[in-house]
């Protein structure tokens, strides 16, 4: 658990009080700033002893051909890696030449905190020199919401007790990947470390390639090229520095190292500061030189502006954010403090992509390559969506800008429409073990769903006009070439050779999570085209001849969505994840030993895939998804089944679980898994942290409250509540954007609250009962009991396995031919 004497709860803020080289690669992910276009981890401003240093910039990647040890047709070729790009967070530190090193320094006081409400990291010491001499040492870093190539830092300098002479050496530094800062290449284990494959490559040869250096006065500018994708980058830095003592500046600059030493003649008592502007931009085409110019242009602005008044710009963003997007729980400090970090981690990675993506990590580390996933479509956006509309509108744009290159996928498939990629930076396939990758075909589904979701609660049907629809017209053609049909006793249409959410499970036929996400994506195709062609003629005519639509389409996709197997087993009363998994012998997983998890780290895969046994929720996923399309029996079947076999090594699904559980009444089992998640980078529970923040992880938390705990949903765009308070918490409030209309929601034990602030009435119902919140005014629904009450966890039924005497696994114990029905639209069978 979190070390409360070294992390002490606070409210509004993240606070180190205990300086340890514990863990640090931990710190540095957690302290991270970012924008969502610019993240810099929470290094030491020192520069020295790291897990890693980094700095990163959304989308500004290199590649690689990807070298398979047998390749096959349509095998994805080039991988795409994240770059490191040059720290600027570099202020060193010496008095009287001894240089301020945090892991030997004698440190008598010492605290680091990131504020979440004006998004600045700073650090606050007194350093005991070996010589008696007390220095103070403030420093701040931040990232600006405002300015989106910005970054601002500060350093103070106090030698409280006697004269001394001080430098301050401010530095770009680039660290070529695969080398330490003095240019000595890494020996491959030590950068690789174990075997892991959520790490990113480690690239032999040099990334950054010089193009312009150059230095006048306190400014300095690196940029360069990318080797192999091509890119460019500027990096340009300013100082102030304010003191009442003598200073002496000198420059140096090189290709990869830009420094700026001021010497400082420091009177007892009275301070020095260095504040650093630092600007960065990239770009897939743009030359360096008019980067460096856009980097200058920000740099004059900044240092007009001043520091201060950056600092006051980013309080007023992060106010309007948390006017929007907070979640209150009262009388639960370390979950609020929790909540509050995993929220303003989603701003981070979320606020300022604009038209990228967002990574699986953010920009707080190097996992996953810097890749993007289905984790923005299923997790992110609905935060994003129900807070701040323009933010998922521009997430769902950057997978509208990889549209050709998914076209050019699913033809390379032998498939229609679209194909988006698994795992992708450029818009191109870099998932190289395609089982668990280009077989996970719900991605398609998965960016229609996050369309649907997104116009339905905004009513912008005007983005779905103006070039949405071809996303979801293409990611509903690729359903009915994919699919076939079987018209034996009756017809029928199956998708065969799919990889659903869980991962253990691969290259399977008709997974309930791709069927029944694929009938969503083909009727709501159906319904779009519709939409468009009575609302928007001439937006219609034009993507009809964008697209080569035909209205035929229509029929077939409502055929295909209609006759879609969704597998049901009468003799075990659930759903199989697939066609054939109830033919597979059941994991062990409550004898496997712990040092054995996750299963992908010390098990072959074809191991894992003989097993019922999953990486994460995908029945549970759908049943949350798609709410109602399944009955309150069959969550709550399904749930019991499904649960006992979920290893939870993918952190996407202890969020799903706690929804999931709340619904169904395991309110102790939701409460269990919110909590897993809630802490899973704070402390570190699966013991990768240090390679960055579960962004997805976040966005369920966030699910986890509303969905979970407030009971929200919003199927069909008809909003709904059925809460479901967890028994100790007092109260639970958060804000919603819906339809235009702005919505405090308020659950006490009692009472359900809704207050519309602007935007007019809404429609809605709790538990069953239609009401209108009217604006202006408060809606009270007294509430009765909460629901259903179950207690303790599922266990694995006794029928699905049998034990030797000996208490080890024999095998499963299941019907010999499983027996499948295809429900109808409401999920009966």
């Amino acid at each position: 658990m979190i070390d409360r004497d070294r992390f002490p709860v606070d409210e509004w803020r993240l606070v180190e009080r205990i300086w340890s080289e514990d863990r640090m690669g931990l710190g540095e992910t957690i302290f991270t700033v970012a924008n969502g276009y610019l993240g810099m981890r929470g290094n030491s401003s020192e520069g020295r002893d790291a897990h890693e240093h980094g700095t990163f910039i959304n989308g500004f990647h290199e590649v690689w051909p990807i070298r398979h040890a047998e390749q096959a047709y349509g095998f994805a070729e080039v991988g795409q890696t994240i770059v490191n790009v040059p720290d600027t967070k570099i202020i060193r530190l010496y008095v009287d030449d001894e240089p301020l090193v945090l892991d030997v320094a004698e440190l008598l006081s010492y605290e680091r905190s990131l504020d979440f409400r004006d998004g600045v990291l700073r650090r606050d010491l007194l350093w005991l020199t070996p010589s008696g001499k007390r220095v103070r040492v403030r420093s701040d870093r931040m990232v600006s919401f405002v300015e989106r190539h910005l970054a601002v830092m500060s350093f103070e300098v106090t030698v409280e007790n006697a004269d001394a002479t001080v430098v301050l050496s401010s530095q770009i530094l680039n660290r070529q990947d695969g080398e330490d800062e003095f240019g000595r290449t890494i020996p491959a284990a030590q950068a690789t470390g174990a075997f892991d494959p959520r790490r990113a490559e480690r690239l032999a040869e040099r990334v950054l390639q010089p193009v312009e250096h150059w230095q006048q006065g306190d400014r300095s500018v690196l940029s360069y090229r990318v080797t192999h994708s091509h890119m460019t980058l500027s990096v340009a830095t300013d100082h102030v520095i304010e003191t009442e003592n003598e200073v002496r500046m000198r420059p140096s600059i090189a290709p990869d190292i830009a420094k700026n030493v001021y010497q400082v003649r420091a009177k007892a008592g009275v301070p020095i500061k260095l504040t650093k502007f630092a600007a960065y931009h990239s770009s897939r085409s743009v030359p360096p030189r008019e980067l460096i110019d856009r980097g200058e242009r920000l740099l004059d602005r900044a240092l007009e502006s001043g520091a201060d008044e950056q600092r006051q710009l980013q309080r007023e963003w992060l106010d309007a954010f948390w006017e929007r997007s907070d979640v209150e729980i009262e009388g639960q400090p370390e979950i609020q403090q929790a909540t509050r970090w995993n929220l303003f981690m989603l701003a981070q990675a979320a606020a300022r992509a604009d038209s990228s993506g967002v990574p699986a990590k953010g920009l707080t580390g190097s996992g996953y390559s810097g890749h993007y996933f289905w984790d923005t479509e299923i997790y992110v956006m609905p935060f994003l969506t129900y807070t701040s509309p323009l933010f998922a509108r521009n997430a769902l744009k950057m997978r509208e800008r990889m549209l050709p290159a998914a076209r050019k996928r699913a033809r390379q498939l032998n498939e229609g429409g679209a194909l988006f990629p698994w795992r992708t930076i450029s818009g191109e396939e870099a998932s190289a073990y395609y089982a668990a990758g280009t077989a996970q075909y719900h991605i398609n589904a998965d960016v229609t769903y996050a369309v649907a979701k997104y116009v339905r609660a905004t009513g912008d049907a005007d983005f779905l006009a103006r070039g949405a629809i071809d996303m979801v017209v293409e990611t509903a053609r690729l359903w009915t070439t994919l699919g076939f049909w079987r018209h034996t006793e009756g017809s029928s249409f199956h998708i065969h050779g799919v990889t659903g959410p869980d991962e253990y499970t691969t290259v399977v036929n008709d997974n309930l999570f791709t069927n029944v996400m694929a009938r969503f994506n083909l009727r709501y195709a159906a319904e779009s085209v519709r939409v468009v062609a009575d609302q928007f003629p001439e937006a219609y005519a034009r993507m009809v001849e964008r697209v080569g639509f035909d209205e035929s389409e229509i029929g077939e996709w409502e055929r295909a969505a209609e006759a879609m197997v969704i597998p049901y087993s009468k003799a075990f009363t659930i759903h199989p994840q697939d066609a054939h998994f109830l033919d597979r012998e059941v994991w062990d997983l409550e004898n496997t030993p712990a040092d054995k998890l996750p299963l992908l780290l010390h098990y072959h895969p074809l191991v894992i895939y003989r097993f019922q046994v999953l990486k994460q929720a995908d029945v549970v996923l759908a049943l949350f998804l798609l709410a109602d399309e399944f009955t309150d029996e069959m969550k709550r079947a399904d749930f019991d089944y499904y649960d006992p076999l979920t290893t939870g090594d993918s952190t996407l699904s202890a969020v799903v679980q706690s929804i999931i559980a709340a619904e169904i009444g395991y309110r102790d089992l939701a409460m269990e898994y919110f909590e897993h998640a809630l802490f899973v980078d704070l402390d570190d529970l699966h013991n990768n942290a240090s390679d960055g923040v579960h962004v997805a992880s976040t966005g369920g938390v966030w699910s986890a409250l509303v969905y979970g705990f407030g009971g929200m949903r919003d199927s069909g765009g008809h909003l709904t509540f059925d809460p479901r308070l967890p028994a100790d918490w007092t109260s639970l409030r958060f804000r919603l954007r819906w339809q235009g209309s702005r919505l405090l929601v308020t659950l006490s034990r009692t009472e359900l609250t809704i207050a519309v602030q602007s935007g007019g009435d809404v429609d809605l119902s709790v538990r069953g009962e239609k009401y209108t919140a009217r604006e202006g005014s408060v809606l009270r629904v007294r509430l009765l009991g909460q629901g259903p009450l179950l207690q303790g966890r599922p266990t694995v039924q006794q029928w699905a396995k049998t034990r030797r005497d000996d208490g080890s696994l024999l095998t499963a114990s299941i019907p010999t031919v499983p027996d499948w029905d295809v429900p109808d639209v409401d999920g009966q069978s």
